[in-house]
Parts: C-alpha cells; sequence; structure tokens
C-alpha cells in the first residue's frame, strides 16, 4: 500500500466519521424543532413560564432555527455557517432554560447543552466533510 493510498483511506475514513457526526448532531435539533412547530401553543406557554418575550414569536423562531439548522447540518449545507449558529443557539438555550444547578437533571441538561456545543464547534471546524451538499458545490 502507497502513502497516497493510505492518506486517502484517512480522507475517507475522516468524511464518514463527519457524516456520521453531523447525522447524530442533526437528529436531536430536526426532532425538537418539529415538535415546537407542531405544538406552538404548548411551546409558547413554556416560553411565556420562562418569561421569554412574545411566546408565541419565540416558538416559532425557535422552531425554525432547531429544524432548518438541523436540516442544514444534516445535508452539510452551509456547514461551517449552520455549526457556529446552532453552537451560538445551543450555548443561550442552556443558560435561559436550564441553570437551576440544584436540579440534578437541569444541571445534566445544561452540560449536554455543553457537550452538543462541542460537537458544533468541531464541525465548524473541520467542515462537512466528502459527503455533503459544501463538498459537491465546492
Amino acid at each position: 500500500m502507497s502513502i497516497n493510498s493510505s492518506v486517502a483511506g484517512t480522507a475517507s475514513n475522516s468524511s464518514t466519521t463527519i457524516l456520521l457526526g453531523r447525522v447524530l448532531l442533526a437528529v436531536i435539533f430536526l426532532l425538537s424543532g418539529f415538535g415546537k412547530l407542531t405544538a406552538i401553543s404548548g411551546t409558547a406557554g413554556y416560553f411565556g413560564s420562562l418569561g421569554l418575550p412574545v411566546p408565541t414569536v419565540t416558538a416559532i423562531v425557535v422552531g425554525l432555527i432547531e429544524l432548518l439548522g438541523g436540516l442544514a447540518i444534516l445535508v452539510g449545507f452551509q456547514t461551517r455557517i449552520a455549526a457556529w449558529v446552532l453552537a451560538i443557539f445551543t450555548i443561550a438555550t442552556g443558560l435561559v432554560a436550564h441553570t437551576g444547578w440544584a436540579d440534578q437533571m437541569q444541571m445534566i441538561q445544561f452540560l449536554k447543552n455543553l457537550a452538543i456545543t462541542g460537537g458544533f464547534i468541531l464541525l465548524a471546524s473541520s467542515g462537512a466533510g466528502a459527503y455533503s451538499i459544501d463538498a459537491k458545490r465546492a
């Protein structure tokens, strides 16, 4: 085996693992965004209880960020931008909704958000890989 085929194999393996990471990161946002957009009144009620402004509009905006951002990550479209947007969104969500750290579940939810943010920062740094719309457009 030559060095070139070894490097090509590494690139292929890297693209496969980036694709897997994109799928795993996207799932939670696709499901959550869809859930919010199909239950606007319940989502708005929850957002209102958190003291967020114009809860119905906020629910729609948040649902769209999650759904469209998750879709962009899944298919690898404008991946670096989408990853940064979702990284910032995920940290903000943790700071708004999961700061009651005396409650162990809230602490776990906040730490989950930190971990997801780390995944998005890695994705923003690495790009979408070969199996993506971004790669096809390049």
